[in-house]
């Protein structure tokens, strides 16, 4: 068994008891290999051990790693999730390869997203990326933001506003990882009651994965977790 097929085992149970633990039903958690930084065959290996949905950061490595896994294995049916900060220049070649988009941090990326997905594809989903903690590195939206900024993103044509991503501060104990992923679900069910048909929290990582379920994740994005320390620096 390869090391990244017993990775993903080990990472699957976790969600399990995870959800378990917090009385959900595992199959409102989806798994989101992020597989950034890692090579084609790893994205092969982890498709093969039954992943479907990847993660991508870097988008020139990424579109590159797409090519190469439909060219080396056609039969793949994978689903591709941009996750990384996006700059307006680069909205065009992710608006056309990808299916989802976590990281739409304000409304001009949206429109052009919005603007350049081809029309022969599904729409675009996408989530609203939130600021929750505040942090000035951080990109998103601040909270009090976000109804406004969904509202017109929900408005858009070729676009699907599926809900809210976040990346929340490092924190210690579990009680204060689950508080900014908490405010992530009250704010989801606040623009719900505003009329927006939102069913996703992409939120959660290799080492809070548990506290985002229990407040509520629909995707966890996990990484080395998966596929082990990153093979390099960008």
């Amino acid at each position: 068994m390869s090391v990244i097929r017993q990775n993903l085992q080990a990472v699957r149970q976790r969600i399990t008891d995870a959800a378990n633990s917090a009385q959900r039903d595992v199959h409102g958690v989806e798994l989101l290999a992020v597989s950034k930084t890692f090579g084609a065959d790893a994205v092969i290996a982890a498709a093969e051990a039954g992943q479907g949905a990847f993660g991508e950061n870097y988008l020139q490595e990424a579109l590159e790693k797409i090519a190469e896994v439909r060219a080396t294995r056609p039969d793949l049916q994978l689903e591709w999730h941009f996750i990384g900060p996006i700059q307006s220049n680069k909205t065009r070649p992710i608006a056309e390869h990808f299916d989802w988009v976590h990281s739409v941090d304000r409304l001009k990326i949206a429109q052009r997203l919005s603007e350049q997905r081809p029309a022969g594809l599904p729409p675009l989903n996408v989530c609203l990326q939130v600021n929750i903690s505040g942090e000035a590195s951080k990109s998103g939206v601040l909270p009090a933001e976000a109804l406004t900024v969904a509202q017109a993103i929900a408005a858009l044509p070729r676009l699907q506003l599926r809900g809210l991503m976040a990346i929340p501060e490092a924190a210690g104990d579990a009680e204060q990882q689950r508080a900014p992923f908490r405010q992530m679900h009250t704010l989801l069910d606040q623009l719900r009651a505003e009329g927006l048909k939102l069913d996703t929290l992409s939120m959660g990582m290799s080492g809070d994965m548990a506290a985002a379920i229990a407040e509520g994740a629909t995707i966890v994005r996990i990484g080395s977790a998966i596929f082990g320390t990153r093979e390099y620096a960008k």
